[in-house]
């Protein structure tokens, strides 16, 4: 007998968060100044209707450009942290995925990159069946590992949980391909591939 929906002949449910939200928009694109929280709740948008149609439960932290705040005048980003924990625990998820953009100093510095708990070995190999995906993308410009992260939404419980930094906004490579609707779709059908590898890795 499995929790969580741990089986893939089970209820699988899988929480996605699109980072920032309401007056916290992230990072800008260097060329078009495109906002990280339009960016990653296009692409949570995209992975839901791939993954609902593969027949998982999706949960969304948020659905809308607002952020999770609520009312809140002060601590907004603590407050929005603890309301997207909130949906995580109440969820009872088998994965948490995190979408974010990047953005760097060197504005050659380019590529996806997917961030876990280092003290948990089953978020290690998700986020590792996710970034070797990833670097087989055609459009990938070098490999990259993934790499241990010390960041909220990793803590927010027990349950394999990582966050994916599409591409830097910073880089106009990177700018051009995250906002291409074509590239936003291999993207995230290759997160699709990724997340049905992990299953086999652990069934």
């Amino acid at each position: 007998e499995t929790t969580s929906g741990s089986s893939l002949d089970g209820d699988i449910r899988i929480v996605l968060d699109a980072g920032h939200g309401g007056i916290d928009a992230g990072v800008t694109g260097v060329n078009t100044g495109v906002r990280e929280s339009d960016l990653n709740l296009l692409y949570v948008r995209k992975l839901e209707k791939l993954l609902s149609d593969a027949g998982f439960k999706i949960i969304l932290t948020r659905n809308s450009d607002a952020g999770l705040y609520g009312l809140a005048n002060k601590n907004r980003k603590r407050k929005d942290m603890q309301k997207r924990k909130e949906i995580i625990l109440d969820a009872n998820p088998s994965l948490v995925i995190s979408i974010h953009m990047n953005k760097y100093a060197l504005k050659s510095r380019r590529g996806a990159q997917v961030f876990y708990n280092k003290e948990n070995s089953n978020s290690k190999l998700f986020a590792n069946c996710i970034q070797k995906q990833l670097n087989d993308m055609p459009e990938s410009s070098r490999s990259c590992s993934s790499l241990a992260g010390d960041y909220y939404i990793l803590k927010c419980s027990e349950v394999p949980s990582i966050i994916i930094e599409c591409g830097f906004l910073s880089n106009e490579e990177d700018e051009a391909n995250l906002i291409s609707s074509e590239y936003q779709d291999d993207f995230v059908y290759t997160i699709f591939k990724g997340i049905i590898s992990y299953f086999t890795e652990i069934n």
